[in-house]
């Protein structure tokens, strides 16, 4: 019987380039996480301590908004922007650097059984959540919408500040992240136009669009190793008008000025300090490589 060495040879050549990506792959998030450190333990600093309750079982929750000077600020916003943005379709645009604690059991003042999380925010933001109201509401509604989507729980919005109380149990040390962004590296750059020239002819959409996007699963079966968010983003001519924070389960993007945005959640949970992202300003496509983390 004859053998088709045919196709022997393109399996042989599809097996090569399968493992030359993925050592391209390893080799990638290896250099980063070689340059990019790991986080930094802080110790939170006594804020202020909320009272609710966990809708599924009826018990209380405690939680204690703390501060430190290591957690980066929020972008400035004055109350009018504030009240603007409360107004809008998406105010969940403007984000809260914080760092979220792991769940601990504690007891209250009546010796009762409760649950505590750790909310640690920039210490002169929560300053200015102190002097004013409407900024102290809206930095209690961010930290329970955070808890729940990082905990999968429901709170109530039933909630009670403790005046004679700034934190519930004990206070501890957290590890933050140095660095929540990753680098867009630029790559085979042709720029046929200016950056000034591109950011003109942007100045004339009245809204941002939703650009077209895949999410692919690296290896495709068995278990996933790496998520990888191909996007497309005609008329960006450099990665310098690219903005990307990428969450544990979250993807946000966006086009300056107001050309594309995007923001979604993945099916996995990721390692955001050691992922990727390149832009090809050839193909205008951002590519952003996530390892993902084992359950």
């Amino acid at each position: 019987m004859e053998t088709d060495t045919s196709l022997l040879t393109v399996e042989i050549e599809e097996k090569k380039q399968e493992e030359l990506y993925q050592k391209l792959l390893l080799q990638t998030v290896q250099k980063v996480q070689g340059d990019t450190p790991s986080g930094k333990v802080i110790r939170p600093q006594p804020g202020m301590c909320v009272k609710t309750l966990s809708l599924s079982d009826q018990k209380k929750v405690f939680l204690n908004i703390c501060q430190s000077e290591t957690v980066p600020p929020p972008p400035h916003l004055s109350q009018e922007a504030l009240v603007t943005l409360l107004e809008s379709e998406d105010p969940t645009s403007y984000r809260v650097p914080m760092s979220l604690g792991e769940p601990h059991a504690e007891a209250d003042n009546s010796s009762q059984g409760c649950t505590v999380y750790d909310v640690v925010i920039n210490n002169e933001f929560f300053q200015k959540c102190q002097k004013d109201a409407l900024f102290q509401q809206f930095l209690i509604a961010v930290s329970l919408e955070g808890l729940e989507n990082k905990y999968g729980i429901e709170l109530s919005r039933d909630i009670k500040i403790l005046k004679n109380r700034r934190f519930m149990g004990s206070l501890a040390e957290q590890n933050i992240r140095t660095k929540n962004k990753p680098v867009i590296q630029e790559i085979d750059s042709k720029k046929s136009r200016s950056l000034n020239s591109a950011k003109r002819e942007s100045r004339s959409l009245n809204s941002a669009k939703r650009p077209e996007f895949c999410l692919l699963i690296e290896p495709p079966t068995g278990n996933a190793e790496y998520l990888i968010a191909e996007i497309q983003l005609p008329g960006v001519m450099s990665a310098c008008s690219l903005v990307l924070d990428l969450g544990e389960d979250r993807l946000l993007l966006i086009a300056r000025p107001f050309l594309f945005h995007l923001d979604i959640f993945f099916p996995l949970l990721i390692d955001q300090e050691n992922s990727v992202a390149e832009y090809n300003t050839n193909t205008q496509m951002l590519t952003v490589t996530m390892p993902v983390v084992s359950s």
